[in-house]
C-alpha cells in the first residue's frame, strides 16, 4: 500500500460467520476540541481539563512575577500568568512586587509578552497561553505609562464619567502591551483614616466606592482586560492597622463592606477578585469557606476566579497558625474556594505542590478552580489571538491625550478646604509668589505607581503660568524629622579568621539567657533588623532567642554623640568597657540613647545583648553622629522668602502607604512650625496638602488663609494645581473621607448609626474638622424646588427626585449635588444619613439647572432582623446638599 502523509490507516478485521472482512478507514488529523473556537467555551474547558495532568492543573493555579529567564524547562507544564519584571526573579519579595520601574519601553514589554505567549502556545504540551498581569491602580505601573492622580483623588472628583475616561485610557495602555489582567482597583472601605492604604481606596462610603468601582472596572472588562478588585473582604482592623484581624458581623459586612464588590461583579462584570491577608472571624480570608464559597460563589453567583494576595496562601501556617504547614494551608485554601495562588518567586512552588502531590486537595476543588481559570483564558481569546502590535503600545502609552486627561483629573480632584477673605484664586498679576516646602519640586505619585512621564512639579506648573521670575522658592523642611540613624557598617568592625571585617559578630542562642553554645554565628554588617514575621534564622524560634553582638565602633569625626538602641525591650549595651544602657526587661518598644564622647578614628569596644521571648522583634543600633538637621535655618530661609513675596504658598505632606499606618495624623517633622512661622509674617498664606488621607490641623488652621487638599496629583499634577491656584479652574473636589479634629476620634465616619446617648468627649467634640462630601468653590450655589414625582410609593416603585441648583456667583464652576436618605422609623437601627445619589454639574455664572435623581428598591432597602433585604413601609427623609453636613433641602417620602 502506498504511504499517504497525514492520513491514519486503520485496519479493521471483522469476523462474521467465518468470513474475514478487511476495512480500510482514512481520516484527516484533527485538532482536539478545545482548540476549536467555534465550540462553546464550557465544552472547550471540559475537553482541555480532561487532558491535563495533575501537575499541569497545579501550574494553572500558580502565578508569579517573572519571564522566560526562569528557564523553559521549568515552565514546560504551563503557568497561570506572569507579572513581567525586567530584573528577573530573586528572593526579595518586596523588591520584586513593588519594583514598577526599569521595565523598558511599552513596545519592548509588548514584544516580551508576545514571546512568552508564543512559547506557551507552541512549545508546551497543551499550548495553554498565560494571562500577563500587572498593577494599574491609577495608571499602569510600568515605564512609559501615564500616571494619573491617586485613587483617593479620583474619588474626590465625584465624577463617574471622568473616572471612566481615566480607566479607558489606562485600559488602552495596558492592553496594547499584551497585559490582560490588572490587580486593581482597591474597593476596601476606608473608615479609619489612620490606615496607611486609604490613598488606594475610593473613601469611606460604600455607595461612592461602588459607583467609582463600576465606572473604573467597566472600561477594562468590556475591552477584554480582567480586573481584580481587592482586598476581599476588609483588610484594616482595630486602630487603623493593615491586615489586622476583623470580627465584623454579617450585617456590617452586608451593609458596608460587601456592596462595592457585589456591584462590580453584577454591573461591571469583574472576573477576578483578590483575598485580603487578614482573618475574618478567626479564619484567614484566603481559606475562608463561608466567604469564598458560601457568599461569593454560591450566594452571589460569582463565576470568575479568586486569587490570593501575594504570599497569603501560606499565611495560614506562618501568620494565623490555623494550618500546621504549607501543604495543609494549601489544602484549606483551595478547598475553601481559592483558585489561584499568587507567590513572589518561582522557587516557592514546592511548598504548595506538596499538597497536590500527596493527594491532600480534593480533585473536585482543583478541577473547579482550573475550569474557572481556563474559562477566562478562552473568553479573552488568548488561544486564538494572544499577540499584540508593539507599535500600538508605543503609540498609546503616554499618549498626549492621556497626559491632558491626567491634568484634567488632577484639577478636578483638588479640594478647597479653606478660603478666608477670598485669598484664592491668586491673581496672575501678583508680582511675587513664594513657593515653600518639600513637595514644591518633588513629585510624589503615591502608592502602586509607575515612574510617570515628564513629571510636572508644583513649581513647574506655577512657572508655566506666571514665569519662574515671579517665583520665590525655599525648600522648607523635610517631611520627617530624623533624630538618629542606624550605625553604618563602615563604622563597625570585628575580627573573622584573623582579619578585620565590617560589621559586628553576632552569636545567636536558642534560649533567652545567652547560655550554652550559640546556635548561629555570623557577621552582621549592620544591627538593624525587623524580625516581625520570621526569626533571625531558620534554626531559631521567632519568639524564643537571644543575641550577643561584639566588635568595635568608631566615629568619622570627634564629638559627643547620642548612641544607643531602638527596639523591643530586653537589651543592654556596653561601650568602651562600660555598661551604658541597662534595659533588661520585657515591656514595650523603646529608644534609649546615651551621650558618649568619640574621638575621630578611635575604635571602642562595643557589646550588645538582646533577648526576645514574645516575637515581633525589631532592633537597631543607632546614633546621631551622621544626622545633620538644619530645620531651624530652613524655616528662617522660608520666612525670608515669604517676606519678599505678595502671597506665600506652603506645601506640606505626609508619609503613608502599605505597612505605613499612622498612629498620629498631624503633619510630621517640623512642618507645622514652618507653616506657623510663614503665616506669622503677615503675608497671605495658603497651605497645600500633599498626601492620600486625612491630616489634623488644630495647631495651625487658624493661622492660615487658605488650604487646598491636592492629594497625589499624578504626572501632570503641577499644571492641574496651577489652574486651581490662579482660577483657570474652579475647585469642586469633595472629600471622600472624613477629616477628624484629632486622631483620638478615629474611627470617624459620617454614616454612623444613632448613639445610645451622645457623641462628644469630655474634652473634645465628636464632630469632624471637615465632613464627608465637603469642599468649597470660588463661587456660590443656591438650592431650591425639591420635588418628588410621587410623594407616596409602593415598596417596588421608583421615584424621581428633582431640585434646582443655581450659580449665584460671578464665575463659572462645578457643583457636586449630593442626595442622602434617612429611614425615620425602622425595625432595626439605621444610619443617621446614607449617600444614595450624587452628580457633578457645571454652571455658568447666573445659570440654573434642574437635577434629577432616582430612588428605588436598591436605594431604599435594608436588612431586617433576619438579614432579609426588603423595603419597609414608612417615612424616609430625603436630603439634598453640598456635603453630608451642608444639607440645603429636605422632604419626607412615604413608602406605603
Amino acid at each position: 500500500m502506498k504511504r499517504i502523509s497525514n492520513i491514519k490507516t486503520v485496519l479493521v478485521l471483522v469476523c462474521l460467520g467465518g468470513i474475514l472482512t478487511v476495512s480500510l478507514a482514512f481520516s484527516a488529523k484533527k485538532d482536539p476540541p478545545y482548540k476549536n473556537p467555534k465550540l462553546p467555551v464550557a465544552e472547550r474547558v471540559s475537553d482541555l481539563l480532561s487532558r491535563m495532568t495533575l501537575e499541569e492543573k497545579f501550574w494553572q493555579m500558580f502565578m508569579i512575577p517573572g519571564d522566560l529567564k526562569i528557564g523553559k524547562d521549568k515552565l514546560k507544564h504551563g503557568i497561570f500568568g506572569f507579572q513581567i519584571s525586567s530584573k528577573g526573579l530573586n528572593d526579595n519579595a518586596a523588591e520584586q512586587i513593588m519594583d514598577y520601574g526599569s521595565t523598558g519601553t511599552a513596545a519592548n514589554m509588548a514584544n516580551e509578552i508576545n514571546e512568552l505567549q508564543k512559547y506557551f502556545l507552541e512549545e508546551t504540551r497543551l499550548g495553554i497561553p498565560i494571562i500577563p498581569f500587572n498593577e494599574a491602580l491609577h495608571g499602569l505601573a510600568r515605564d512609559g505609562a501615564t500616571t494619573f492622580p491617586q485613587a483617593i483623588a479620583l474619588a474626590s472628583t465625584w465624577d463617574t464619567d471622568l473616572v471612566g475616561e481615566v480607566a479607558s485610557a489606562i485600559t488602552k495602555e495596558t492592553k496594547t502591551r499584551g497585559i490582560r489582567q490588572i490587580l486593581s482597583p482597591v474597593l476596601n472601605i476606608a473608615r479609619d483614616v489612620r490606615w496607611g492604604r486609604v490613598e488606594e481606596t475610593y473613601g469611606e462610603d460604600p455607595y461612592l466606592t461602588s459607583r467609582m468601582g463600576v465606572s473604573f472596572i467597566s472600561q477594562f472588562e468590556k475591552a477584554g482586560v480582567i480586573t481584580t478588585p481587592k482586598h476581599f473582604v476588609a483588610n484594616v482592623g482595630a486602630g487603623g492597622r493593615d491586615s489586622y484581624p476583623i470580627s465584623f458581623n454579617e450585617r456590617l459586612l452586608e451593609e458596608i463592606y460587601f456592596p462595592a464588590f457585589k456591584a462590580v461583579f453584577k454591573e461591571a462584570g469583574a472576573r477576578s477578585v483578590m483575598t485580603s491577608y487578614n482573618s475574618l472571624d478567626g479564619t484567614p480570608c484566603t481559606s475562608n469557606e463561608w466567604l469564598l464559597r458560601t457568599k461569593l460563589k454560591e450566594e452571589w453567583g460569582f463565576n470568575g476566579f479568586v486569587i490570593s494576595d501575594a504570599g497569603a496562601t501560606g499565611g495560614a501556617n506562618v501568620l494565623h497558625f490555623t494550618a500546621a504547614n504549607y501543604a495543609e494551608a494549601t489544602e484549606d485554601a483551595v478547598e475553601a474556594g481559592l483558585d489561584v495562588m499568587f507567590q513572589t518567586n518561582y522557587n516557592h512552588y514546592p511548598l504548595f505542590w506538596e499538597a497536590y502531590e500527596n493527594g491532600m486537595v480534593d480533585i473536585k476543588a482543583i478541577d473547579e478552580a482550573v475550569s474557572r481559570i481556563l474559562t477566562a483564558k478562552f473568553e479573552l481569546g488568548l488561544f486564538e489571538d494572544p499577540y499584540v502590535d508593539a507599535k500600538q503600545a508605543a503609540v498609546w502609552n503616554g499618549h498626549k491625550s492621556h497626559r491632558e486627561l491626567a491634568k484634567k483629573a488632577a484639577s478636578k480632584s483638588m479640594v478647597l478646604l479653606k478660603n478666608t477673605n477670598d485669598v484664592l484664586p491668586v491673581k496672575k498679576s501678583t508680582k511675587k509668589v513664594a513657593l515653600i516646602g518639600h513637595d514644591v519640586k518633588t513629585v510624589r505619585l503615591g502608592g502602586y505607581s509607575g515612574p510617570g512621564n515628564d513629571l510636572v512639579s508644583m513649581y513647574d506648573g506655577v512657572a508655566n503660568k506666571i514665569g519662574a521670575q515671579n517665583i520665590e522658592y525655599a525648600k522648607g523642611v523635610a517631611l520627617t524629622e530624623v533624630k538618629y540613624k542606624p550605625i553604618a557598617s563602615v563604622n563597625l568592625s570585628t575580627i573573622k579568621d584573623g582579619k578585620k571585617v565590617a560589621g559586628l559578630k553576632g552569636d545567636y542562642f536558642d534560649n533567652i539567657k545567652l547560655s550554652g553554645t550559640p546556635k548561629v554565628e555570623r557577621i552582621d554588617k549592620k544591627v538593624s533588623f525587623g524580625w516581625t514575621l520570621f526569626s533571625p534564622h531558620e534554626d531559631l524560634a521567632y519568639d524564643w532567642f537571644s543575641v550577643r553582638w561584639t566588635g568595635k565602633i568608631k566615629a568619622t569625626k570627634t564629638g559627643v554623640f547620642n548612641v544607643g538602641i531602638e527596639g523591643n525591650d530586653g537589651y543592654r549595651m556596653y561601650l568602651g568597657g562600660k555598661l551604658i544602657i541597662d534595659n533588661w526587661q520585657k515591656q514595650s518598644y523603646n529608644t534609649i540613647l546615651k551621650e558618649f564622647s568619640f574621638e575621630k578614628g578611635k575604635e571602642y569596644d562595643v557589646k550588645i545583648e538582646f533577648y526576645e521571648s514574645a516575637g515581633n522583634a525589631k532592633f537597631k543600633l543607632v546614633w546621631d553622629a551622621d544626622v545633620q538637621d538644619a530645620w531651624e535655618q530652613e524655616i528662617a530661609d522660608a520666612v525670608a522668602v515669604a517676606e519678599k513675596s505678595d502671597v506665600a504658598v506652603v506645601f506640606a505632606g505626609i508619609h503613608e502607604g502599605e505597612f505605613r499606618d499612622r498612629a498620629l495624623l498631624a503633619l510630621p517633622g517640623h512642618q507645622e512650625a514652618l507653616i506657623k512661622a510663614v503665616a506669622k509674617t503677615g503675608k497671605p498664606t495658603v497651605v497645600v496638602l500633599v498626601g492620600g488621607s486625612a491630616i489634623t490641623m488644630a495647631n495651625w488652621i487658624n493661622d492660615v488663609d487658605g488650604i487646598i487638599m491636592a492629594w497625589y496629583a499624578g504626572e501632570n499634577g503641577g499644571n492641574g494645581f496651577a489652574d486651581i491656584l490662579f482660577g483657570d479652574e474652579n475647585p469642586a473636589g469633595r472629600l471622600p473621607i472624613t477629616f477628624p479634629v484629632d486622631e483620638a476620634q478615629c474611627p470617624l465616619y459620617y454614616n454612623n448609626k444613632p448613639t445610645g446617648r451622645g457623641d462628644n468627649y469630655h474634652n473634645l467634640t465628636g464632630q469632624p474638622l471637615f465632613p464627608f462630601g465637603y469642599g468649597l468653590s470660588y463661587t456660590s450655589f443656591e438650592y431650591s424646588n425639591l420635588e418628588f414625582s410621587k410623594n407616596n410609593i409602593a415598596p417596588t416603585e421608583t421615584v424621581r427626585v428633582t431640585c434646582t441648583v443655581r450659580n449665584n456667583g460671578s464665575v463659572a464652576g462645578d457643583e457636586v449635588v449630593q442626595l442622602y436618605i434617612r429611614d425615620e422609623l425602622a425595625s432595626v437601627s439605621r444610619p443617621i444619613k446614607e449617600l444614595k445619589g450624587f452628580t457633578r454639574i457645571n454652571l455658568k455664572a447666573g445659570e440654573s439647572q434642574k437635577v434629577t435623581f432616582e430612588l428605588g428598591p436598591d436605594e431604599l432597602s435594608m436588612l431586617d432582623k433576619d438579614l432579609k433585604r426588603l423595603v419597609e413601609a414608612g417615612d424616609f427623609r430625603i436630603m439634598i446638599g453640598a456635603s453630608s453636613k451642608d444639607i440645603r433641602l429636605r422632604e419626607i417620602l412615604t413608602v406605603k
